[in-house]
């Protein structure tokens, strides 16, 4: 249930750009998976995990996620 609930909250907060190049977000313990088509967009969004994490975790409304790997 929370990985669905943390796939939502992915896609709302992070906009049609970057869903579109989302392949697969998948939780793995308290560590969040996302998987992604762009080594460009990877790279962008390594700079801001914690603020990511933060806001997927307020949105979800639980501290679900502790840790977050972009693959």
């Amino acid at each position: 249930m929370q990985q669905l609930s943390v796939k939502e909250a992915w896609s709302k907060l992070m906009g049609n750009g970057v869903v579109s190049y989302t392949q697969n977000i998948e939780m793995n313990g308290k560590t969040l998976v996302v998987n992604l088509k762009s080594s460009v967009l990877r790279e962008e969004l390594s700079y801001g995990k914690e603020k990511i994490i933060k806001m997927l975790n307020e949105e979800v409304g639980d501290e679900v996620i502790s840790k977050l790997l972009l693959v």
